[in-house]
This record gives structure tokens, sequence and C-alpha cells, in this order.
């Protein structure tokens, strides 16, 4: 079995993993609207943010997809989450998205089978403080991703919208002694290179930033605190750290291809090394797909699998503005969003 008990008397686990361009010295980072690479100063010097929380929590969902048989993989069968059909064909799954259980795929459809039984077993917590342990049962039977990676229960008709879970995993990569690596070039037109451009026509220049580095480093934080704050007995407790330290190995060990040209890898992950507890070394991954589908099978009781129907017309927002003020007025803080790029 493996043995946790390192972890046993502190509140975080805390995992630096320093990385490296799989070829070469540049990469490209993230980018956000009007704003381009987020750069930052530092007492150290500037800075680089080259992969967001919110975006590495979708990285750690999506190590644990089969995206060929849209299942979770193997060894995490009969873990809880909710998939979504559509004229009998997969759609999405709450491992995938964005805002898992959240999700208008979940909660907006006609079939209102999966919100009326969110909302029944979520009955009672529309006043007064939150039944944190009642909340964090429900989340374990229906989406158990949810009490990892947090979740933000926005409908009114839920308690409120006042649901909501931090998360308990948490992961980003920034880069220091960054410097700009500036290039370009020309999406040529051979036929009429002094074509119309805005009809997709012609030759047009464009210039490119990309970045090199001194280091780049890949940074987890797992709370064991409030996991073991949820209150839901030793062999959940369990199951949710193991959960938690496979998604770490797994994406790890598989590919850091985060865009076309930035595609890492770890220096050393053969021996990855916590700096709290000091010397905590991070399992195989063998060791932990052994762990983790044992807690499953301990916990298998306590999770389903729910399937829901979505047939309903899939609109297209009436304007851009719309589209953003919709998911400005669904997110939060502790909600995870989409990759800012992808």
């Amino acid at each position: 079995m493996l043995d946790l008990r390192p972890l046993t008397d502190v509140s975080r686990l805390l995992l630096t993993v320093p990385l490296r361009p799989v070829q070469g010295d540049r990469f490209q980072p993230t980018g956000f609207p009007s704003l381009g690479a987020a750069t930052y100063q530092t007492k150290d010097g500037l800075e680089l943010l080259v992969e967001s929380a919110q975006s590495m929590a979708n990285r750690l969902e999506a190590a644990c997809w089969d995206f060929a048989k849209n299942t979770p993989v193997d060894a995490l069968g009969g873990i809880s989450h909710v998939t979504v059909t559509r004229k009998g064909a997969f759609l999405t799954d709450s491992m995938l998205e964005a805002h898992r259980i959240n999700s208008p795929y979940l909660l907006e459809g006609k079939d209102r089978g999966f919100f009326d039984n969110l909302k029944k077993e979520l009955g009672g917590l529309e006043e007064g403080p939150i039944d944190r342990k009642k909340l964090a049962e429900v989340l374990l039977k229906y989406d158990v991703g949810s009490l990892i990676h947090g979740v933000f229960l926005a409908k009114k008709d839920l308690a409120g919208g006042r649901l909501r879970v931090a998360r308990a995993l948490s992961s980003f990569i920034d880069a220091s002694g960054v410097n700009v690596a500036a290039s370009g070039g020309v999406k040529n037109d051979h036929v009429n290179p002094s074509g119309d451009t805005k009809s997709g026509f012609g030759n047009v220049p464009f210039a490119r930033d990309e970045y090199v580095a001194e280091r780049i480093d890949c940074h987890f934080n797992l709370d064991l605190a409030q996991i073991r704050g949820y209150g839901l007995g030793e062999k959940v407790e369990r199951l949710l750290i193991v959960l938690a330290l496979y998604k770490m190995r797994k994406l790890l060990d598989g590919d850091l291809r985060l865009r076309t040209a930035c595609d890492l890898e770890p220096i050393d992950r053969t021996r990855l090394v916590a700096t709290r507890p000091a010397g905590y070394e991070l399992p195989a991954l063998n060791e932990l797909e052994t762990a983790v589908k044992s807690s499953i099978a301990e916990c298998k009781g306590v999770m389903v699998h729910t399937t829901v129907t979505f047939e309903d017309e899939l609109k297209k927002a009436k304007d851009a503005k719309k589209a953003a003020d919709a998911g400005q007025s669904a997110g939060g803080e502790d909600d995870e969003t989409a990759d800012e790029d992808n």
C-alpha cells in the first residue's frame, strides 16, 4: 500500500518541477486578450506567466481522460463524473467542462433529471451557514473532481448560488530571467500576392514574440488541510490525496505540449521532490495507478457515473459582448475557466 504517512502532519504539499523546452530554447507563453504575454517585474527581475492556474486545472483533468474512448483513463474507472450525450452520441463530460458540474450542458438543458436530483440532495442549504460536509458528500457522489479542482454552483436555484469549493490542487508554470525572442513571417499567396487581405487573399506579414528563459518551473500546491476539512472519512480522504498525486504525476509523465510552440518536459522526472514536506518524493506512476484503483474500489459505494442528455438547440450568441458578459457572470475566483488562448 502506498505510504502517505509523510503527509499526515502537514497542511500543504508544495512541489516545484524545473522544466525545459523539448527542442531549442524558445517557447510561446499563454496570452490574454488586450494584454498579450503576462510579464511582471519582481525583485529578481522580469518574470513571465507561462501557464495559468485555470489552464493547468484543465490540463490536469485532460491528462486523466481517454479522448479515443471518451471515458476516464483505465486507472480511474469507477470515479464519479457526469457524461452528456446528444442524439445518442457523446457530447461532453464534467471532466472536460470548464466549470465541471456547473456546465450549462448539465444544468440548462431540457433534461432536468440531474438538476432536480442535485437540487433535492442539496436541499436545506438555502439559508444559514453552508453545511460543508453535506456539500462535499454530494460533490463526491456526482463529480469527485470538483473536490480537487473546485467548483462554483452559480445558479440561484441551488442554495441561492452560494455553493462553492476552492481548488484543493492548484498549479501554474512561470519563467524567470526571461527575454523576448522576436521573429515573424508572412502568409504567402503565390496566386495573388496583392489580393484583398480582408478576404483571406494576398501576402500577410506578421510579427511573433516568443521567449527564452533562464529557468522555467511548474508549481503544484495540494491543500491537504482542505481535503481533511471535508470530513468525509479516512477512505475518501485517501482517495482524494492519491487521486491528486496521480493527476500530478500523470501530467508530468505525459506530454507538456501546451501550444504548438510551447513543448516542455521536466529536466528530471525520475526524482520529483517536494519543498514541503521537505524530502517527500512524488511516487512513480505505476505505484499511484495501483493505489488509486484500490481507493476507488473502497469508495465505489459513494460515487456514481451519471448520464445526462442535451437535445437543446445549440444557439449562437447574438454578439461578442453578450458572450463575454455571460462568461463573466458564470465565473468566479474559485472556479475553473477555459484556457485563455486555446
